[in-house]
């Protein structure tokens, strides 16, 4: 265990029709940072990036990466750097638990933006930090569930049961009671250093830390621009899946993708149809 007595989150099965994703207006102020350099130091582990496993990227933070990098640290205290605009409710309970359970400390770096999920897998820090002109921000689950108007029902059902967990672990952590917790989560709250202190979800402003600038020299620009082109489909209200389905379809370039996923249309080449679509789109 770390040095806090920090509740395990519930575990839930995945739904069938559900896809998760990140809240769209995050996903587009965090497009816009650039990259930040990995730390050198052994016991230091970065999440720059979606949780979950993204796999028109081949990108994505995921509880098995977490899991690997805590196994080659050992029983040490580790570091844990964060600039990710959430993504996978059940990746980031997951990666909660895992430095939940790290028996030595855990030290939180808010590098950037620590959303959605990743305000989640935050809260499993003994210590919190973030950095001037960062960002928290904390919502009620969210994702995207197919199906007929039973599957809709049984999902606000599950959903209520997501937020509670969720609600459970805020809790714990910043030592505000539910109805205060879930005040912030329905107003869906993006919280700056300091009133993330003032909140209990982070124990300082640590003005060492700072968020990259535009200028950083391992900037991927070809990465930033995806970012950026996906994050204005979500704005424009594209699913997740559609979204990777039109940045494959233009050629962008992206990680070999599952067989099961369209085949027939993967192979065929560009689609003009869908290269004008996304112009249209952008130009709105």
């Amino acid at each position: 265990m770390t040095l806090r007595k920090l509740p395990e989150a519930k575990t839930f099965q995945r739904p069938q029709n559900f896809q998760w994703d990140a809240p769209s207006d995050v996903l587009a102020k965090w497009a816009e940072t650039p990259h930040a350099a990995a730390a050198d130091d052994p016991n230091t582990i970065t999440i720059f990036d979606v949780i979950g496993e993204d796999w028109w990227t081949g990108g994505g933070f995921t509880a098995k990466r977490m899991s690997a990098a805590l196994r080659s640290i050992g029983s040490k205290d580790v570091t844990v750097q964060i600039n990710s605009p959430g993504g996978d409710m059940f990746e980031g309970i997951a990666i909660y638990n895992l430095l939940r359970e790290h028996p030595a400390k855990v030290n939180i770096q808010v590098m950037g933006w620590a959303a959605s999920a990743a305000s989640i897998i935050a809260m499993a820090g003994d210590d919190i930090r973030m950095g001037l002109g960062t960002f928290m921000m904390v919502h009620n689950a969210w994702g995207v569930v197919i199906g007929n108007r039973h599957d809709m029902r049984d999902a606000a059902t599950l959903f209520d049961g997501f937020d509670s967990a969720i609600v459970d672990i805020y809790m714990a952590r910043s030592g505000q009671d539910r109805p205060a917790v879930e005040k912030l989560m329905d107003a869906e709250t993006f919280m700056g250093p300091s009133e993330a202190v003032k909140n209990g979800f982070a124990d300082a402003v640590d003005e060492g830390i700072t968020v990259p600038d535009s200028n950083t020299k391992n900037m991927d620009r070809g990465l930033m621009a995806r970012r950026q082109t996906e994050a204005a489909l979500a704005k424009a209200g594209f699913s997740r899946d559609k979204r990777s389905e039109l940045l494959s379809e233009m050629g962008v370039l992206a990680a070999p993708r599952d067989a099961s996923r369209k085949p027939a249309a993967r192979d065929a080449g560009i689609d003009e149809a869908a290269v004008r679509q996304l112009i249209n789109t952008l130009k709105k």
